[in-house]
């Protein structure tokens, strides 16, 4: 399956474990839900609401996104059509494979955004221009 379109991308269950004799729910990102290592780790909390992260698409690089707490929208644009799928659940991630630019919006009070990302900071991985995004993709073949 190719995940160069929008129309592949989709919300990925997180397991949840729910004992009998604990409160609250434990939920684990091991290696077989993501398709790669996990070489950087970062969140995004005290998001304003009117506020857009993101903006951006990556070469090489890989993320999968998880609401750990409130929501987010994240708007998906693989340069011929766009998506939007909200984050609310800590039990859903969102794998955004590379060549996908991505928005992340409409953050409500007290939302955080965990990021498990395939590779260390590279500035020269990200496509920060739209327009570049646009020329990049028609480059592929």
């Amino acid at each position: 399956m190719s995940y160069d379109r929008v129309e592949d991308i989709a919300l990925r269950d997180i397991p949840k474990i729910v004992h009998p004799r604990a409160k609250g729910n434990l939920s684990v990102v091991e290696k077989d839900l993501i398709p790669f290592d996990i070489k950087r780790v970062y969140y995004l909390y005290d998001v304003p609401s009117d506020s857009t992260r993101g903006g951006h698409a990556h070469i090489e690089l890989q993320q999968f996104l998880i609401a750990l707490s409130g929501s987010f929208d994240v708007v998906l644009d693989d340069g011929y059509n766009r998506r939007v799928i909200t984050l609310n659940r800590p039990f859903k991630g969102l794998l955004i494979p590379n060549g996908i630019w991505r928005e992340l919006e409409n953050f409500s009070a007290g939302a955080v955004c965990l990021s498990l990302v395939s590779d260390v900071y590279k500035e020269e991985d990200y496509i920060r221009e739209y327009e570049a995004f646009k020329s990049f993709k028609r480059s592929k073949p």
